[in-house]
């Protein structure tokens, strides 16, 4: 089992890519840091995009709390990791949460929205497919909007 952004970062840049003038903060999601060991090649994916400023966020080898089905079958100390992840990602002044896990970015989501808050979400490949395509992305914490 590989990730995606293994193969593209030993692919190499093909497409050219464009400028994104935006503020990201990235989030090591559990099973690519600590299950296969890939934290470099994600960041080595938005390094290459001009303009983008990717925040670290504070203590990021603790999980954001959705591990799976452990937000179903442990919701209370899910929602207290979620909720630590969320102030910290809040505390880069990000405008978009970029990780490679959908659960990751649904677990944050919902505790910046429980604090009162919103931010836009994106996992790592939409984010180089905006800098390809020469397209904002979406600073919107809803798909479409």
């Amino acid at each position: 089992m590989r990730d995606i952004s293994e193969i593209l970062v030993e692919l190499g840049p093909v497409a050219p890519r464009h400028p994104l003038p935006i503020v990201v903060a990235y989030h090591d999601a559990c099973h690519l840091a600590h299950a296969q060991g890939v934290r470099s090649q994600p960041r080595q994916l938005l390094a290459g995009i001009p303009g983008l400023d990717v925040r670290e966020i504070a203590d990021p080898e603790i999980c954001c709390g959705s591990a799976g089905i452990y937000n179903v079958l442990n919701p209370e100390p899910a929602r207290e990791l979620g909720d630590r992840k969320a102030a910290d990602v809040l505390a880069t002044g990000a405008e978009v949460l970029v990780t490679a896990n959908p659960g990751c970015l649904m677990q944050v989501a919902s505790s910046i929205e429980r604090m009162g808050g919103s931010m836009a979400m994106a996992h790592t490949v939409e984010v180089l497919d905006a800098s390809i395509r020469g397209v904002r992305l979406s600073k919107s914490p809803h798909k479409g909007d």
